[in-house]
Formats: structure tokens, sequence, C-alpha cells
């Protein structure tokens, strides 16, 4: 049956670290054709695409939702990924719009080196967030944004992701779109 258990799991080592460092967004549906391997890896896409380097810091994270019914025979699994944006720009203020009314593919890189797309089949949604002025000096001033997706399997893990380019070795073309300090 496709659905039995085929591994066991130890304790792990004290080794890991928790938190993201960047994020990546790509348009929807510029990924190009999404194959997987037998660990539900992503394995290749063929797509061109630039991919709009986010760093992130402190509060920022992903968390991911397992939503099953044995009533209905459903599981599905919400990825959440909350971010916190310092310092408010025009040029900020357009980008947060658009991603607004999109609902771009995301790949998150946690501290690890780990990366994983959220969104893959529907890509994510903003779904809450704020801007902000802050009211004390040392309040932020900024952007908080929570970015949904409601997928059949949980954020994937990119099979030949490296620090820094998550599409390395991928038959596609992605160039990856670093900010600049404002």
């Amino acid at each position: 049956m496709a659905c039995d258990l085929s591994i066991g799991r130890k304790i792990p080592c004290k080794d890991i670290l928790g938190g993201i460092t960047k994020v990546y967004f790509v348009n929807f549906g510029d990924l190009g054709t999404v194959t997987f391997n037998a660990g539900d890896e992503i394995s290749n896409m063929t797509g061109t695409a630039s991919a709009f380097q986010y760093d992130v810091k402190g509060s920022s994270s992903l968390e991911q939702a397992i939503t099953s019914s044995r009533e209905n025979g459903t599981t599905f699994f919400e990825q959440t990924l909350t971010l916190s944006l310092p310092k408010l720009s025009k040029e900020d203020n357009k980008e947060v719009k658009l991603l607004a009314y999109g609902r771009p593919h995301i790949v998150v890189e946690d501290y690890n080196g780990n990366c994983m797309m959220c969104g893959v089949d529907f890509g994510c949604e903003i779904t809450g967030g704020s801007i902000a002025t802050g009211a004390a000096m040392g309040d932020m001033s900024g952007y908080s944004l929570t970015l949904t997706a409601t997928e059949k399997m949980p954020a994937n893990f990119i099979e030949s992701a490296v620090a820094g380019d998550p599409f390395a070795g991928m038959a596609g073309t992605f160039t990856i779109v670093v900010g600049t300090n404002s």
C-alpha cells in the first residue's frame, strides 16, 4: 500500500539551528515542469525565471500545519511563511502590493542550508500583514507579512540546492535577483 511507513527515526544530534535566512520569490507558473524524486524532493525544474531574493532575520519563520480527515479521506498541508521586513520604502511598497496581487512560488532557505519550495502547485498568497511606522523610536518601521499556501505535500526540499543558490543543478535557467540596501 502506498501509505505504509518505510523508515524509522532516532533522536537526532543537536547540530541544527532554527530560523530562516533568505526567501526567493518566483512568479507563479515560471518554474516550468517540476520533477520529484522518490523522496518527494524537487529534483528538477525546467522553467526560465527570475528569483527575487529577500534576506530575512529575527522573527521570520516557516510553519506547516497538517490537516487530515478520516471521515473525508483527505490530507493537506498549510504552509505559513511569516516575514518581518524592516524599513519602509516606496519601492518596497510597490513590491508588497504586487506580492499581494499575485501568488508566487517561494523558496525558503534556513540556517542549516536547506531549501524548501512553498506553493509548488498552487502558489502562495498574502493572507495578512501590516505596513507600520511604529510608535516609539525603538519600534520596527516596516512590513509584517503572512503568506500561506495550501498544498498536497509539505514544502518540498530541493535536491541539489546549495546555500545562496536553491536552483543549482536545475535544467531551467533561474536568475537570482539580489536586492539593494535603501
